[in-house]
């Protein structure tokens, strides 16, 4: 039997994600081909890099591929089919909602996707995802404070230099002006203060530190505030920033504290590139 694959492509100015699924068998569930992340100088050799890394891997052929569904800011750059196959521009928001919703298992969620800037989407299945809004802090304000603060502009090393940091010497908490309770819904080691303790023997590894935890705890409220305004205590975290390894223990603190389910599934960085992939699956998969 012929392959039938389906790829997904998610253009960054300077790195491309890609995906398939394996829709051969029909009336099968669809089966995800591992994801991969490809960096390059620009969005036309990042494409052309990862296509060819990712059917040379898993040994496919041009024929054995229906269709390529791409995404990301970096799409507009692409003026013609990739070797002729059938190619189609996803809106990224409705890749950001059908990632979330497949990684996740769930069937309605508020959708984070985490990259340079943060974008939010309430996704429910049988339904196109809506786009709720966003803020400005995420990947490239962790990046631009850490190359002025810190000397450093990549993200493994300044993950890696917060592994030894210390928090209260930055950050403010509750506990650290009031001794009773404020309300019922403010807890004693609730940030009160990013960096508005931060002390004159805080080292830099204390820095970068603080640098995560403000960019993750200003994501986490404005996702919070998305959930309650719709009803919905599940919060899907996708993009970059997922795989820093400070995220599980920030976020499993803001579970705690807001009864909310903040989930970083599996594959999570690739959350839109599994999306847009899903979105060129013939039988309307997450929308039937």
């Amino acid at each position: 039997m012929a392959k039938k694959i389906v790829i997904g492509i998610d253009v960054g100015g300077s790195s491309t994600k890609i995906c398939g699924f394996d829709i051969t068998e029909t009336g099968a569930e669809p089966k995800l081909i591992k994801p991969q992340f490809v960096r390059a100088t620009d969005p036309i050799t990042s494409v052309y890099g990862a296509f060819g890394k990712f059917t040379t891997d898993n040994a496919l052929d041009l024929g054995d591929i229906s269709k390529v569904m791409i995404t990301g800011v970096g799409s507009s750059f692409l003026s013609r089919p990739i070797y002729s196959l059938p190619c189609e521009i996803v809106p990224e928001f409705r890749c950001i909602g059908y990632g979330g919703l497949f990684l996740s298992g769930l069937d309605r969620a508020i959708v984070v996707s985490m990259g340079t800037g943060t974008a939010l989407v309430h996704a429910k299945r049988g339904e196109e995802p809506r786009h709720l809004g966003g803020t400005g802090v995420g990947g490239g304000t962790l990046i631009g404070l850490s190359k002025k603060l810190l000397g450093m502009d990549t993200f493994e090393h300044i993950e890696e230099l917060a592994a030894d940091g210390d928090i209260s010497k930055i950050d403010l908490k509750i506990d650290d002006i009031s001794k009773v309770s404020i309300t019922p819904n403010l807890t004693e080691r609730m940030t009160a203060s990013n960096f508005g303790n931060i002390s004159d023997i805080a080292t830099k590894a204390d820095i970068a530190l603080g640098i995560i935890n403000m960019v993750f705890e200003t994501i986490a409220m404005v996702s919070r505030f998305a959930a309650q305004g719709h009803g919905i205590s599940d919060i899907v975290l996708t993009g970059n920033l997922t795989a820093m390894r400070q995220a599980p223990d920030v976020f499993n603190v803001l579970n705690s504290m807001f009864d909310l389910n903040f989930m970083i599934p599996e594959n999570s960085r690739f959350g839109p590139v599994i999306g847009a992939a899903l979105a060129g699956i013939d039988d309307d998969y997450m929308v039937s």
